[in-house]
């Protein structure tokens, strides 16, 4: 079972959502053990959630100091949420001081996953969706990020690459831990980050070919949610523009305000080979096979 296992660590950070426990739930039904980090007064509540549903979450309390020495991109300090980014930067602490070399950080509202076969968004349940991923990522030496697609964005009658490089990735990311960055700004801190590797020369991996069913932002209470949007999205895009705006831009569009960015400046960037894996011949499905439910 253990060679079956993520070869790296998984964190949640998560804040006022016990009551959903929404991704540790989507985790355990596949059988993948994993961390979630809350703030010290809530963790009594996130143990109780624990217990009560069954998960395989252990649960983890944020070191408060993370706070104080995050970069929040704005000048309101800590009179306004600071967002996820400490407990983001705790968790890159805590794998690098487990010996890791990845880790795995996802939101805390990502009902379950998806393997895309056939241009059809298929469930699966099968926990070597997240060794397919890990292995590809390490058939190179340059990428500093990946992680699955979003179901919502992989759609349509035209045939999906099964991965597409040098872009943004949200909400699951698999970050390899030894590069000089850390997540900073108190919104749009996953586009931030893609953008400061993309620009120092590292390659992202954003696979198609598996996807993730996340909950669309600020349809559950709590998290983000109560705190950092309420007051609309343009102070969320105009963040992203101060930081980058040789590559981004303000939009309206879908009824609110949007940022925008270009990733063309980066499709030069390729991806280098590891010397020191090997590239397997033939198709390798993890174990994951395509039936029906009724053939179970």
């Amino acid at each position: 079972m253990k060679d079956l296992l993520p070869k790296f660590p998984l964190y949640i950070p998560s804040k006022s959502r016990s009551e959903y426990m929404i991704t540790s739930r989507a985790l355990t039904e596949m059988g993948v053990p994993h961390n979630i980090v809350v703030e010290p007064q809530q963790v009594s509540d996130y143990q109780s959630a624990v217990k009560k549903m069954r998960l395989l979450t252990t649960v983890i309390e944020l070191d408060m100091s993370f706070k104080s020495k995050y970069e929040l991109c704005d000048k309101h300090g800590l009179t306004k949420s600071t967002g996820s980014g400490p407990a983001r930067n705790f968790i890159w602490e805590h794998s690098r001081a487990s010996g890791n070399a990845f880790h795995w950080i996802m939101d805390d509202n990502i009902k379950c996953f998806y393997r895309m076969t056939r241009n059809e968004r298929i469930k699966t349940t099968n926990l070597l969706f997240w060794r397919a991923m890990e292995d590809f990522v390490l058939r190179y030496t340059n990428v500093a990020m990946a992680g699955p697609n979003y179901a919502m964005f992989a759609f349509g009658a035209s045939a999906l690459p099964p991965f597409i490089i040098n872009t943004r990735i949200y909400s699951c990311n698999l970050i390899r831990n030894e590069i000089p960055f850390r997540w900073r700004g108190r919104y749009n801190e996953d586009t931030i980050l893609s953008l400061d590797m993309l620009k120092a020369g590292w390659c992202t991996i954003q696979f198609n070919a598996f996807l993730q069913g996340k909950l669309r932002t600020q349809s559950i209470k709590g998290g983000n949610t109560d705190e950092l949007y309420k007051h609309g999205t343009m102070e969320k895009s105009q963040m992203l523009v101060r930081e980058h705006p040789d590559v981004s831009k303000i939009k309206f569009k879908f009824g609110r305000w949007h940022h925008q960015v270009n990733y063309t400046p980066f499709k030069k960037q390729k991806l280098i080979r590891n010397p020191d894996v090997l590239f397997p011949a033939g198709r390798n499905e993890y174990g994951m096979r395509l039936f029906h439910k009724d053939q179970r």
